[in-house]
């Protein structure tokens, strides 16, 4: 087996670190230890324990913390893999529908295990009146997120079983995945529906009732009253959703497995992969990045918004990506989906503004150097206003687009022993006064 020879200088003494699949695991490297010796609070008496060595790694740049079958990425290849589908296979040959139930139970569905799931999840989207009224308390020019949270807590409340959750003194999930899997149906479906309500709000709609034998996208749209405007939407999102509907241990993931592993319910937990995902650095650098090309303006002006960011005065959203250091895999596919709405896409002048900016950065040595690359971010937003979205919902119905990838990984940590994700810190001694 493969592993690193250590010798300890403190002690003198060797270890052998096995290496699984080029990681090592922290529990072998907390087997580095030293005798230390301390003095209890209670007695004041002398004893001697072991301490083991930690890692730190601050923003986990370089820690793995699960082992999931779900997504591979390969940064430098520039791969994406859904359950070992290639995500360029999934793409050209099957719709959202298929690939969410593949990122979910592990396979491509049947009509019939299909059916069942739009009859689930339609069932959820019918909102309580609680809903209703927590949403239709908001001004109507009120940020969309907050609003997000507030309608998923109102369905939280009213759901019995994640209610029930937080008052038994068994797990309500683990070993049970038929009750997992209707409380994650359920979950999406109460996403969708706040999304759907709120669109309404803003945009003065009524509201449209499910219908038990669409699809979670063509519900959205029905309950949105945009899915007789523009029938080219539907198309349009059950492909690229596919590019968005999971990114392995993102932020947001990270956040719903958080939560979950303290055995709270999915619906508390999809919220504080929201909450995650409304920050800049994560899923809210789509509203940024098309706030940025708007304040552009003109491509004429982008090499002084770049020489900008260069200098620290402003930040290129939508450029670079932690685990690529090539180019994003799904522009590729982003780009032959806007080449097939060419026409919708380029009504919108901003289009030519970031493709100057994609030109610029190529040729510029500061991002050369970086190997900084344009990410998905930066194309994806000019799909959805082609589609008639307006830049405010476009992050929420985005968020949506990943909630299945997320309760994909809170179902396989069902699978798992229970572990409380509790992490460690070092302490530094403060400066003195």
């Amino acid at each position: 087996m493969d592993h690193l020879d250590v010798v300890d200088s403190r002690t003198g003494k060797s270890y052998n670190i096995p290496i699984h699949d080029g990681y090592v695991r922290a529990a072998d490297i907390g087997k580095i230890q030293v005798p230390e010796r301390g003095i209890t609070n209670e007695t004041q008496t002398e004893f001697e324990f072991a301490q083991g060595l930690r890692v730190l790694d601050a923003g986990y740049q370089n820690t793995a913390c699960v082992e999931s079958s779900i997504t591979f990425i390969d940064g430098h290849r520039g791969i994406i893999r859904y359950r070992d589908f290639n995500i360029q296979q999934l793409f050209q040959e099957y719709v959202y529908e298929d690939v969410m139930h593949l990122l979910i139970w592990g396979h491509l569905p049947s009509q019939a295990e299909k059916d069942h799931v739009r009859a689930g999840m339609a069932h959820a989207m019918n909102p309580p009146e609680s809903v209703v009224k927590v949403l239709s308390g908001f001004p109507r020019d009120s940020e969309t997120m907050p609003m997000i949270i507030a309608g998923m807590s109102a369905f939280a409340a009213a759901d019995e079983v994640a209610c029930a959750t937080h008052h038994t003194q068994k797990a309500m999930f683990q070993g049970r995945l038929d009750v997992a899997d209707a409380a994650l149906v359920r979950t999406i479906g109460y996403m969708a529906t706040t999304i759907a309500l709120i669109y309404c709000l803003k945009n003065d709609k009524e509201f449209t009732p499910p219908q038990s034998d669409l699809s979670m996208i063509g519900n959205l749209l029905l309950m949105m009253g945009v899915s007789k405007e523009n029938p080219k939407i539907e198309e349009c999102l059950n492909k690229l959703w596919i590019l968005y509907a999971d990114h392995e241990i993102t932020n947001s993931t990270a956040g719903v497995l958080h939560a979950g592993s303290s055995l709270s319910d999915p619906v508390s937990a999809t919220m504080c992969g929201i909450i995650c995902g409304y920050g800049p650095l994560h899923g809210g650098a789509i509203d940024l990045a098309y706030e940025a090309l708007a304040t552009i303006g003109t491509p004429e002006r982008v090499p002084y918004f770049i020489e900008a960011v260069k200098k620290g005065k402003g930040r290129l959203f939508g450029y670079g990506h932690r685990i690529y250091k090539t180019r994003d895999p799904r522009l590729n596919l982003i780009e032959e989906l806007m080449g097939k709405y060419k026409e919708e896409i380029e009504a919108n002048p901003l289009i030519q503004v970031s493709l100057a900016i994609d030109k610029y950065a190529n040729q510029d040595p500061y991002f050369v150097e970086r190997n900084l690359k344009a990410n998905a971010d930066l194309l994806g937003c000019f799909l959805y206003t082609a589609m008639g979205f307006e830049p405010d919902v476009i992050t929420a119905v985005t968020g949506l687009s990943r909630v299945a990838g997320a309760l994909a990984h809170w179902r396989e940590s069902l699978t798992q022993p229970v572990k409380l994700w509790r992490p460690l810190q070092k302490y530094k001694s403060p400066l003195s006064n």
